[in-house]
Protein backbone atom coordinates (compact mmCIF):
# COMPACT_ATOMS: atom_id res chain seq x y z
CA UNK A 1 0.00 0.00 0.00
CA UNK A 2 1.42 3.38 -0.54
CA UNK A 3 2.02 6.23 2.21
CA UNK A 4 -0.02 8.61 0.55
CA UNK A 5 -3.16 8.29 2.03
CA UNK A 6 -6.65 7.47 0.59
CA UNK A 7 -8.83 7.85 -2.43
CA UNK A 8 -12.67 8.34 -1.74
CA UNK A 9 -14.93 6.64 -4.18
CA UNK A 10 -18.26 8.89 -4.72
CA UNK A 11 -21.02 7.13 -6.96
CA UNK A 12 -22.99 9.20 -9.13
CA UNK A 13 -25.58 8.92 -11.46
CA UNK A 14 -24.18 10.86 -14.19
CA UNK A 15 -23.58 14.16 -12.46
CA UNK A 16 -19.71 12.78 -11.78
CA UNK A 17 -17.80 15.75 -13.87
CA UNK A 18 -20.73 17.93 -12.28
CA UNK A 19 -19.97 17.70 -8.79
CA UNK A 20 -16.25 17.75 -9.15
CA UNK A 21 -16.16 20.60 -10.77
CA UNK A 22 -18.90 21.82 -8.44
CA UNK A 23 -16.32 20.60 -5.09
CA UNK A 24 -13.35 22.08 -6.89
CA UNK A 25 -15.24 25.23 -6.89
CA UNK A 26 -16.04 25.48 -3.57
CA UNK A 27 -12.90 24.27 -1.65
CA UNK A 28 -9.23 25.82 -1.95
CA UNK A 29 -6.43 23.69 -2.81
CA UNK A 30 -8.59 21.86 -5.22
CA UNK A 31 -8.42 20.70 -9.04
CA UNK A 32 -9.59 18.55 -11.79
CA UNK A 33 -7.58 15.69 -12.20
CA UNK A 34 -7.86 12.70 -14.90
CA UNK A 35 -10.58 11.91 -16.82
CA UNK A 36 -11.51 8.67 -17.98
CA UNK A 37 -14.63 7.38 -20.53
CA UNK A 38 -16.92 4.30 -21.42
CA UNK A 39 -15.49 2.22 -23.93
CA UNK A 40 -17.63 0.05 -25.93
CA UNK A 41 -16.96 -2.58 -23.04
CA UNK A 42 -20.53 -2.76 -22.79
CA UNK A 43 -20.91 -1.07 -18.91
CA UNK A 44 -22.04 2.05 -20.04
CA UNK A 45 -22.09 4.16 -22.97
CA UNK A 46 -19.34 4.47 -24.98
CA UNK A 47 -17.37 8.03 -24.70
CA UNK A 48 -19.36 9.03 -21.53
CA UNK A 49 -17.35 10.09 -18.21
CA UNK A 50 -16.96 6.71 -16.09
CA UNK A 51 -14.51 8.60 -13.65
CA UNK A 52 -13.38 11.98 -12.91
CA UNK A 53 -10.17 12.21 -10.38
CA UNK A 54 -10.32 15.70 -8.42
CA UNK A 55 -8.71 17.30 -5.27
CA UNK A 56 -10.69 19.16 -2.75
CA UNK A 57 -9.36 20.85 -0.27
CA UNK A 58 -6.16 18.48 -0.35
CA UNK A 59 -8.15 15.34 -0.60
CA UNK A 60 -7.92 13.20 -3.15
CA UNK A 61 -11.64 11.85 -4.78
CA UNK A 62 -12.77 9.87 -7.96
CA UNK A 63 -16.40 10.87 -8.73
CA UNK A 64 -17.51 7.37 -10.78
CA UNK A 65 -20.74 7.42 -12.70
CA UNK A 66 -21.68 4.18 -11.57
CA UNK A 67 -25.38 4.40 -12.53
CA UNK A 68 -28.13 4.56 -10.12
CA UNK A 69 -27.90 1.04 -8.03
CA UNK A 70 -26.72 3.12 -5.47
CA UNK A 71 -27.18 6.92 -3.39
CA UNK A 72 -25.35 8.82 -0.73
CA UNK A 73 -26.60 8.75 3.00
CA UNK A 74 -26.03 10.59 6.39
CA UNK A 75 -23.76 6.81 7.14
CA UNK A 76 -21.12 8.49 5.60
CA UNK A 77 -20.08 12.55 6.00
CA UNK A 78 -17.65 14.87 5.41
CA UNK A 79 -16.27 17.22 8.27
CA UNK A 80 -15.50 20.44 7.42
CA UNK A 81 -13.68 22.30 10.10
CA UNK A 82 -14.35 26.09 10.81
CA UNK A 83 -12.06 28.91 12.05
CA UNK A 84 -14.83 31.59 11.91
CA UNK A 85 -18.73 32.41 11.00
CA UNK A 86 -17.61 33.58 7.87
CA UNK A 87 -16.08 30.06 6.84
CA UNK A 88 -19.17 28.38 8.13
CA UNK A 89 -21.19 30.48 6.46
CA UNK A 90 -19.21 30.50 3.00
CA UNK A 91 -19.71 26.93 3.62
CA UNK A 92 -22.86 26.64 4.31
CA UNK A 93 -24.22 28.71 1.83
CA UNK A 94 -21.94 26.79 -1.10
CA UNK A 95 -23.14 23.17 -0.51
CA UNK A 96 -27.38 24.02 0.23
CA UNK A 97 -27.24 26.15 -2.50
CA UNK A 98 -28.99 25.02 -6.16
CA UNK A 99 -30.95 21.95 -3.97
CA UNK A 100 -28.79 21.43 -1.04
CA UNK A 101 -31.19 20.65 2.15
CA UNK A 102 -30.04 22.02 5.61
CA UNK A 103 -30.00 20.09 8.30
CA UNK A 104 -29.60 19.73 12.45
CA UNK A 105 -26.22 20.23 14.56
CA UNK A 106 -24.13 21.84 11.69
CA UNK A 107 -25.32 19.02 9.18
CA UNK A 108 -26.24 18.92 5.48
CA UNK A 109 -26.70 17.30 2.52
CA UNK A 110 -25.38 19.00 -0.76
CA UNK A 111 -27.79 18.92 -4.17
CA UNK A 112 -26.04 15.58 -5.33
CA UNK A 113 -27.35 13.84 -1.78
CA UNK A 114 -23.31 13.57 0.37
CA UNK A 115 -23.75 14.79 3.49
CA UNK A 116 -21.81 17.47 5.70
CA UNK A 117 -20.94 18.48 8.77
CA UNK A 118 -19.75 22.26 8.41
CA UNK A 119 -18.63 22.63 12.25
CA UNK A 120 -16.81 25.74 14.25
CA UNK A 121 -13.71 23.37 15.28
CA UNK A 122 -13.56 24.88 18.32
CA UNK A 123 -16.49 22.78 19.48
CA UNK A 124 -14.66 19.42 19.75
CA UNK A 125 -12.56 21.15 22.57
CA UNK A 126 -15.83 23.07 23.98
CA UNK A 127 -17.33 19.10 23.96
CA UNK A 128 -14.25 17.28 25.89
CA UNK A 129 -13.64 19.75 28.34
CA UNK A 130 -13.37 17.96 31.66
CA UNK A 131 -15.84 20.74 32.76
CA UNK A 132 -19.20 18.89 32.76
CA UNK A 133 -21.40 21.78 32.95
CA UNK A 134 -19.54 23.64 29.64
CA UNK A 135 -20.03 20.47 27.85
CA UNK A 136 -23.58 20.30 28.44
CA UNK A 137 -24.42 23.93 27.46
CA UNK A 138 -22.31 23.53 24.38
CA UNK A 139 -24.17 20.40 23.23
CA UNK A 140 -27.31 21.61 24.48
CA UNK A 141 -26.35 24.92 22.33
CA UNK A 142 -25.63 22.59 19.18
CA UNK A 143 -28.15 20.82 19.20
CA UNK A 144 -31.08 23.23 18.98
CA UNK A 145 -29.00 24.81 16.05
CA UNK A 146 -29.11 23.73 12.02
CA UNK A 147 -26.44 26.03 10.58
CA UNK A 148 -23.79 26.24 13.67
CA UNK A 149 -23.49 30.10 14.84
CA UNK A 150 -19.65 30.42 16.77
CA UNK A 151 -20.90 33.67 18.92
CA UNK A 152 -24.11 31.49 20.21
CA UNK A 153 -22.08 28.64 21.40
CA UNK A 154 -19.38 30.35 22.63
CA UNK A 155 -21.92 32.24 25.26
CA UNK A 156 -23.04 28.92 26.15
CA UNK A 157 -19.62 27.31 26.69
CA UNK A 158 -18.75 30.74 28.65
CA UNK A 159 -22.00 30.40 30.82
CA UNK A 160 -23.49 33.68 29.44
Amino acid sequence: MTTDGFTTCLWFDGQAEEAAEFYVSVFKNSSIGRVSHYTDSGYGETGSVLTVEFTANGQRFVALNGGPQFTFNEAVSFQILCADQAEIDHYWAKLTENGGEPGPCGWLKDRYGVSWQVVYARLADMIHDPDRAKVDRATKAMMAMGKLLVAALDRAYAGE
